[in-house]
């Protein structure tokens, strides 16, 4: 068996593994090995073999790294209207406790409220941005 059914063959492997896993990174490493396959049907020897996938492979994982990193991630689901109702529902706050909670009535119930980090707690009108636990966090209006 040549070198280059043997690389086809672990590329073919690892998109496998990949579709059970779900992580786009394996797939990357099988572009790898792809191109450890056609440096195979080139004519490298085995040392030029292993570095063309291995640079090739790791390279496009850390680039997929990073363009995942850079892109927003998606919102919480916490934050889904469609998820939890409260969220959008204004709230009327008249004092903030020192800890940055406070307590309001809301739904014939108290809740504890926090305001979204970077933001001062003031008096004033909030709406529900997410529910965190059993508090709301919220936005000034």
């Amino acid at each position: 068996m040549s070198e280059s059914t043997l690389w086809w063959l672990l590329a073919g492997s690892t998109v496998a593994l990949e579709l059970f896993t779900g992580t786009f990174y394996l797939l990357m490493l099988a572009v790898g090995m792809a191109a450890g396959a056609l440096a195979a049907h080139a004519g490298l020897g085995l040392a030029g073999q292993l570095t063309v996938a291995a640079l090739t492979g790791s390279s496009l994982v850390v680039a997929w790294y990073f363009i995942k990193k850079r892109r927003a991630s998606d919102p919480s689901v916490r934050s889904l209207r469609s998820v939890n109702l409260d969220v959008g529902e204004i709230l009327q706050i008249d004092e903030w406790n020192l800890d940055g909670t406070a307590s309001v009535k809301y739904r014939g119930a108290q809740w504890t409220v926090i305001h979204r980090p970077g933001n001062p707690p003031t008096p004033g009108s909030y709406r529900v941005a997410e529910l965190v636990g059993s508090r709301l966090l919220v936005d000034k209006v």
